[in-house]
């Protein structure tokens, strides 16, 4: 027993040392002793507070983490917001500077050395020859009054103008009365004037040709279109082009069939979607957001308007058994899709993998060159696939550089497995590293097959349109004006695939379509770009597809 230390209210200094602590509580007392008692109680009272001080400190380090995942989202977003969008390297190399000094050297305009650009050819344009001659007191000498003589030819200069005017074409139609009793023939007989695209209706073939053009390949909002029309003299309220447009809904579904069944003709595509705005709710659902979804060909572009971004759109653009590469990003519906196709092969998207890495190094400052050797790593397998696919399948040339394509993406993939072992490695760069693991087999699928690109950047592209059209007229206002703008989206993008002038197309088939009494004509062979010859030029297209007719 230890004497002199009987008051119970006895208490244990702060910040006194934790193993004197345990000594003190291990000291032996007599059986029935007060301090056995009080021993006791600051055992229990130790080990209590040592938990809280332990749930403490794990407390404030999951808050320290959050605090620097907050920091880097902030980042994030603030860069995404108000930072620059290319995603190339703010820091930029020796050689660069160097280049962007010799550029500030040189003088603006043409170089000396360097190739001059072909002039325009506007010979295609309808010519209107004005001729120019002196006032006649201008054609006599004004020293002695004798008079000039003409010389034989002129001197000639083009200067190209564009004239845009709105105008009534007064349609009559003669009428004839019959001078014989037979009554198989009318009374009276009227020629039959121009074919009209829409009955009973004062707007011709030009103007649709025109909104249509401004709306779903320009992007131009309708209120703007009319606007623009009205500047030239001619004003025409909207509800007749919004009910027009609506009677027009199914003439292009003919062409529009054509190009699907084209597009799952194909071996390989590539696919994306956006979101897109609906103003009418179909039963069931109760936003007004839609998905817009395309998906790309060498030959032909789909648009698909769906009110989910669910696995059913992909599977009924493809239907079963569908037979090729998918290139996509690495969203979850495509590969929900491609489990239950064992013969559809999924391939990855290289420029997303890519912006992993970047966005690590926008969120955490201390590892951007961490990411900025990764970037530099992945640029390089883009430059060595680009050498590569200078030569034939085959040959050499393509062999040697494929040999050295395949070497660095194995170098690649032995870095990153080599250091996502690294035990202290940042947590984000962890879920860069397991990404790449998970998706690895469908990002070298371009190793064996050389036509599929690296990345889905043209499907991304293809997206833009439609994105500055969500911006400007935000969607559609009906469910079916949704249906016809994706119709449309594909059409327009298609003949752009085919180097196809969109007006001259379009004027011919909106001909077509009236002269069949505002329907589809009945054989559409003619008005496919793939049945279209162009000798290299747009503007040469519509008149072989007239003699084709």
């Amino acid at each position: 027993m230890v004497s002199g230390l009987t008051d119970l209210s006895i208490e244990v200094p702060l910040g006194i040392p934790e193993k004197n602590i345990e000594s003190l509580c291990n000291i032996d007392f007599c059986a029935g002793c007060p301090l056995k008692q009080r021993n006791y109680q600051l055992r229990a009272e130790y080990g209590y507070w040592k938990k809280q001080h332990e749930r403490a400190c794990e407390r404030e380090a999951e808050l320290e983490k959050q605090n620097k995942e907050l920091k880097a989202r902030i980042r994030y977003l603030t860069h995404h917001l108000y930072g620059r969008k290319t995603e190339k390297n703010n820091k930029s190399s020796d050689k660069d500077k160097k280049i962007t000094e010799d550029k500030k050297k040189k003088k603006q305009g043409h170089q000396p050395g360097s190739s001059q650009h072909p002039r325009r050819d506007h010979d295609n344009l309808p010519a209107i020859s004005e001729t120019y001659d002196l006032d006649e007191d201008q054609k006599i000498c004004s020293c002695c009054g004798l008079p000039f003589e003409k010389l034989p030819g002129t001197e000639d200069s083009t200067i190209i103008e564009i004239e845009v005017k709105a105008y009534r074409r007064i349609i009559r139609k003669k009428k004839y009365k019959r001078t014989c009793n037979c009554k198989e023939v009318p009374g009276i007989i009227t020629a039959s004037g121009p074919p009209k695209l829409l009955h009973k209706t004062r707007i011709g073939i030009s103007i649709w040709t025109l909104i249509l053009l401004d709306k779903y390949h320009f992007q131009i909002p309708m209120h703007r279109i009319l606007q623009q029309l009205s500047v030239h003299g001619l004003s025409i309220p909207q509800g007749t082009i919004g009910d027009g447009l609506k009677r027009l809904k199914n003439i292009f579904d003919p062409v529009y069939d054509a190009i699907v069944k084209k597009n799952l003709s194909a071996l390989w595509w590539q696919g994306d979607e956006t979101r897109w705005q609906v103003m009418e709710f179909p039963p069931g659902k109760l936003s007004h957001r839609w998905y817009l979804w395309v998906f790309i060909t060498e030959e032909t572009v789909v648009y698909i308007m769906d009110p989910t971004r669910a696995t059913t759109v992909i599977k009924g653009h493809f239907g079963k058994n569908v037979n090729g590469i998918l290139l996509v990003d690495r969203y979850s519906a495509y590969k929900s899709f491609a489990k239950n196709e064992t013969d559809l092969i999924l391939a990855f998207c290289w420029a997303h993998v890519r912006r992993d890495f970047l966005d690590v190094a926008k969120k955490y400052p201390d590892l951007e060159e961490w990411a900025m050797e990764w970037k530099e790593a992945i640029g390089n397998l883009f430059h060595l696939n680009k050498m590569r696919l200078v030569y034939p399948v085959n040959e050499e040339g393509f062999e040697e550089r494929n040999s050295n394509l395949k070497k660095a993406v194995r170098e690649f993939k032995r870095k990153y497995e080599e250091e996502q072992q690294n035990p202290k490695l940042h947590i984000e760069c962890k879920k860069v590293f397991k990404s790449l693991e998970n998706h690895w087999e469908g990002l070298t699928i371009f190793i064996e097959h050389p036509y599929i690109p690296m990345d889905n950047s043209e499907s991304e592209r293809k997206m833009r349109g439609p994105v500055v059209g969500r911006k400007n007229y935000y969607g559609s206002g009906r469910i079916w004006s949704a249906h016809f703008t994706a119709k449309l989206f594909s059409i327009f993008q298609t003949l752009n695939k085919w180097n196809i002038n969109l007006y001259d197309w379009l004027v011919d088939y909106l001909t077509a379509c009236a002269q069949n009494k505002g329907t589809p004509p009945t054989d559409i062979t003619s008005f496919l770009p793939w049945n279209t010859t162009t000798s290299g030029t747009k503007n040469e297209s519509r008149t072989i597809r007239n003699n084709n007719k």
